[in-house]
Order: structure tokens, then sequence, then C-alpha cells
């Protein structure tokens, strides 16, 4: 156990005390905390990249961290409505299609790899500076037109983005899974 994925295990641990503190409505304590995850982020990174830390634990438990903490935090926004249901709904249907879709590529025994998308790390940063606006907004009280222009904007663009994601997801799968190959062939016989 590396500390890079001490480091990330710790980050999937704090998640349950942020979705306390948007349900309790302490949202500056949740932000903090938001804010803290996603310095703990880039450190496990950094010490994994820099240090020779990288392992195959951690190429799987950084994303779920991730995703974990941006689906709870969606959802307890949700609830609370801090942010759009529709939003909510979009961001957590995303994720589990993807989930799906690799799972019963397994289950089928064409197991696909496991690799982001340029449109997902897109998307993903999307995400988490929607989330990060958003809780920082609840916790320093801002508000007015400039405020909510920019929530808007952002709130597009991770709608946007989640869609054009689920689509290169869902086109990358399909190619997949009737073997034909990026180039337009088939990976079959013939």
């Amino acid at each position: 156990m590396s500390i890079p994925n001490l480091i990330t295990i710790a980050r999937i641990l704090l998640v349950p005390v942020v979705v306390w503190a948007i349900a309790a409505g302490h949202f500056l304590l949740a932000f903090v905390l938001f804010l803290g995850a996603g310095i703990s982020d880039a450190i496990d990174g950094y010490l994994a990249k820099r240090f020779s830390m990288a392992s195959e634990l951690g190429r799987y438990l950084d994303p779920l961290a991730d995703k974990v903490l941006i689906v709870s935090i969606y959802v307890s926004l949700g609830i609370n409505e801090a942010i759009p249901r529709w939003l909510v709904i979009l961001v957590v249907s995303r994720d589990i299609m993807i989930v799906g879709a690799i799972l019963l590529a397994w289950l089928i025994d064409k197991p696909i790899a496991v690799k982001p998308l340029s449109v997902s790390k897109l998307n993903t940063a999307a995400q988490i500076l929607y989330a990060g606006l958003v809780l920082a907004g609840l916790g320093f009280g801002l508000q007015g037109a400039t405020w909510q222009g920019v929530l808007t904007a952002v709130m597009a663009a991770v709608a946007g983005l989640t869609l054009v994601s689920i689509a290169a997801y869902l086109r990358e799968w399909v190619r997949h899974m009737g073997g034909v190959r990026p180039g337009g062939s088939s990976s079959g016989g013939t």
C-alpha cells in the first residue's frame, strides 16, 4: 500500500463527511472539505508520478475516488435543491451507463479496456468546477445576476460535455462489441 493509495483511500473516506456537511447545511465546511479532496487528488497524483509510486491499484482507486465524490456531491446537492435534479440524473446516469457497459462486456467475455476519453476528462473537470462553485456560492452566500450567470454557464457546459461523453463512450462500446475497429474494419474473419 503506497502513500498515494492511502491518500486516495482517505479521500474516499472523506465522502460521507462531505455528504453529511451538505445535508446538515454546513456548506462552507463542505466546500473546504471538497477543496481538500481536490488538493489531495493533486498530491497523490504528484507523488505517484514523481516518486514512481504508481500502481495498478492506484489506477483504479483514483478515478473511483473522483466518481464517488462527484456523484455523492451531486446527489446531495440535488436532494437539497441546490442544483437541478435533471442535471443530477444526467451526471449519475452517465456513470451508471459506463459501468453497466463495462460489466456487460465483461459478462459476455468481451472485456473492454477502461480508459478515459479526452471529452471525459473535460467533463469531469467541468463537473468538479460546477460542484465547487455551487458549494462556494452556498458557503460564502454569493448571489447576484453575475454569479447566477457564471453558474448557469458552467452548468450548461457540464450538461453538454456529459451528453457528448455519453455519445463518445457509446460509440466506442458499440464498436468494441460489434468488433469494428476504429479504421472501420471488422475484427471478425474475412
